[in-house]
């Protein structure tokens, strides 16, 4: 090499270097301030949330006034929503270069809504308030920088992980979920140093700024590793994948057959009111209202109904299908561990133990995030059962099929090489192409 090349060499070098320092500067900056601002908005979520269950719980009959909250924030949102209704699909579609605004009062709807529905009985979750509060303040922060356009797309996703990590206390779950979740089979690892930034700092103010405990849940032992335990696992985490489905297909089922036959959205929440009543008195049981944490809590202690997870999953789907505000995710974890304690019982295993499994592999199933489901597991419940948690991740992914929660991830590519999809697709494309 003569001088003039190594001289040219060297600069290019120095200014190689200065371009990743100054990409990870930036990032670092960017994916804080969302982390702050995501953080800030689940913690007062989450300090309201606790504060309105506690207020239902006193209150019984706060529940019979569910219909009415139906009709509120149907109004509400149909008023002032616009393309807010959208919800986890619209910040979804416009980081696959979407073209629409997601509007900053997307934030301040989805908390009232939430609230509301929890505050009266209804079964909903919290992770689409999270990640739709963490999407729109990311959005209104990207407008007040002035962001390009690619740079816009990361700071979204910088919003999910943000609202999601911190949402769940988990970091590194939130992470990757914020990579997973846009398209199915494919990780932008562009957005990872932002995601975990956003994910991270978005904990740390949650638990440390503003002082939110989160539940945690105990797992004394995981079996030792045998030919027979896999084999019931993987039994375990084919049904885990076929209910989450079921709930993905019966919650857009209800969704579209309720706007169908009712076109006014005020009378749909009315209705959706009654049957959540109607279903407390059927079952005798108000169990399957709110998030569902006491159910988790019983699978982990104890034993629960054998069909405690299917009704779960019904209260769930009707909640949203009508029109209420809340994520699934909560609920989703609590017919998995539900799920997951019966199914000890049937395989003689230890009861937390497939509880565990059934948490995070059937919101797995439904979302279609191995990667994130199973860091959720490490960081809930240890890394002594990893083997178990990612066996349990990749069956339920496969068997839930190309159906989500989400109709609008797309699919990058498909889970099976007999299945024919063209990479993009979206889930709603491939529910109308069945």
């Amino acid at each position: 090499m003569n001088q003039w090349s190594a001289r040219w060499y060297g600069f290019a070098k120095k200014k190689s270097h200065f371009a990743l320092w100054s990409t990870f500067i930036k990032w670092i900056v960017l994916g804080s301030v969302v982390g702050i601002l995501s953080g800030t908005a689940s913690a007062f979520f989450l300090k309201s949330l606790d504060y309105v269950t506690d207020v239902r719980l006193e209150h019984p009959w706060l529940l019979y006034l569910l219909p009415l909250a139906g009709v509120l924030v149907s109004f509400i949102y149909k008023r002032y929503g616009k393309n807010s209704a959208k919800g986890n699909n619209l910040i979804l579609e416009q980081i696959q270069d979407g073209s629409e605004t997601i509007p900053l009062r997307m934030a301040p709807l989805v908390l009232f809504g939430t609230l509301v529905t929890h505050l009266f009985g209804g079964s909903a979750g919290r992770e689409g308030t999270a990640v739709q509060m963490g999407g729109s303040l990311a959005e209104w922060f990207g407008k007040l920088i002035k962001i390009s356009p690619l740079d816009r797309k990361i700071l979204l996703m910088c919003g999910i992980s943000g609202g999601f990590g911190s949402i769940f206390g988990t970091p590194l779950a939130g992470t990757l979920f914020g990579l997973e979740v846009v398209t199915i089979g494919l990780i932008s690892q562009q957005a990872l140093l932002p995601c975990f930034v956003a994910s991270f700092v978005g904990d740390l103010v949650t638990t440390r700024l503003w002082g939110v405990h989160h539940t945690h849940y105990v797992v004394n032992e995981f079996p030792a590793l045998s030919l027979s335990i896999i084999l019931k696992v993987v039994l375990a985490s084919v049904i885990f994948g076929l209910v989450s489905m079921l709930f993905s297909e019966l919650t857009h089922f209800l969704k579209k057959t309720f706007t169908a036959m009712i076109s006014n959205p005020m009378l749909k929440g009315l209705v959706g009111g009654l049957i959540i009543i109607a279903l407390v008195f059927v079952v005798g049981s108000r169990d399957y209202l709110g998030l569902g944490i006491p159910l988790i809590k019983d699978s982990f202690e104890g034993d629960v109904s054998p069909f405690a997870f299917l009704w779960k999953l019904i209260f769930t789907a009707f909640t949203l299908g009508t029109g209420f505000q809340g994520g699934e995710v909560t609920p989703l974890f609590a017919i998995g561990a539900t799920l997951g304690n019966v199914l000890a019982g049937i395989l003689h295993v230890y009861g937390p133990f497939l509880a565990a499994l059934g948490f995070i592999a059937v919101f797995c199933g439904a979302t279609s995030t191995p990667i994130a489901c199973f860091l959720m597991g490490i960081e809930l419940f240890g890394s002594e059962g990893a083997i178990y948690m990612f066996i349990a991740c990749v069956v339920s992914y496969l068997f839930s099929g190309h159906s989500s929660i989400y109709t609008s991830q797309l699919i990058g590519v498909s889970k099976s090489q007999f299945i024919s999809i063209p990479q993009g697709t979206r889930i709603s494309s491939v529910k109308k192409r069945k």
